[in-house]
C-alpha cells in the first residue's frame, strides 16, 4: 500500500511592491493523469490572491515573520506565508495530497515518522521559509545582484523591456532543492 504525505506543490518570492520575483513549481502526482499539471497561471493567480491576505493581516502583526496558513484553496491546496523585515513575501502552496511514500506501515522509511495525519501545523514549514530566506539573504549579499533593478518602478524609468524575475541560477537551484526535499516534521533543510 502507498501512503501520501504532503508536499510542496508552488514556492514564490514576491517583491516589496507586490510583483513576482521567482515561481518555481513542482511535479503533480504522476498518477493522476494530465488534468493534474501544474499550471504556471494558475498559481500565478493563487500567489495574487495571496497579497491582500498579507495586506489585511499586516496592522496585527506585531513582531513574527510567520504569517501561517493564509488560505485553504481547496481539499488539497493551502497557502502559507512568509514576510521578511525588507517587505519580502515567501508563499508556499502546499499539497495536501502529496507525494508517495512506499510501504504499508503509515512510516516514512527514510525519516522514521509516522505519516498517518494529514494537517500541517504552521510550524511544519519553518524550516522551509527559514532556507528560503537564507537563499534569499545569499542572493543579496552577491555584489552582482541589484534588488532595485527588478522592481517595476526602476523598469518603467528606464524604458526596459524584460522581466524583472531573479534569474540567479544559485539561487533558483536553492528555492528547487528546498521543494523537492521538504517533508512535514523536518527540524532544517
Amino acid at each position: 500500500m502507498v501512503s501520501r504525505i504532503p508536499s510542496i506543490a508552488c514556492v514564490g518570492v514576491i517583491g516589496q511592491q507586490n510583483n513576482p520575483l521567482h515561481i518555481s513549481l513542482f511535479p503533480a502526482t504522476p498518477a493522476k493523469g494530465p488534468s493534474s499539471q501544474r499550471s504556471p497561471l494558475e498559481f500565478s493567480l493563487l500567489l495574487s490572491t495571496s497579497l491582500d491576505i498579507f495586506t489585511a493581516r499586516l496592522p496585527s502583526k506585531t513582531d513574527s515573520l510567520d504569517f501561517g496558513l493564509l488560505q485553504a484553496v481547496d481539499e488539497r491546496l493551502a497557502m502559507y506565508g512568509w514576510l521578511t523585515n525588507t517587505g519580502i513575501k515567501f508563499v508556499i502552496v502546499v499539497d495536501m495530497e502529496g507525494r508517495a511514500v512506499g510501504g504499508s506501515s503509515g512510516i516514512d522509511e527514510g525519516k522514521g515518522r509516522g505519516i498517518a495525519g494529514i494537517g500541517l501545523r504552521d510550524a511544519d514549514l519553518k524550516p522551509a521559509f527559514r532556507a528560503l530566506q537564507t537563499a534569499y539573504i545569499a542572493l543579496l549579499r552577491n555584489p552582482f545582484y541589484d534588488p532595485d533593478w527588478h522592481t517595476p518602478s526602476a523598469a518603467d524609468a528606464e524604458r526596459r523591456v524584460g522581466s524583472t524575475q531573479i534569474t540567479s541560477k544559485s539561487f533558483i537551484k536553492e528555492v528547487q532543492r528546498i521543494g523537492e526535499n521538504w517533508t512535514p516534521g523536518m527540524g532544517s533543510l
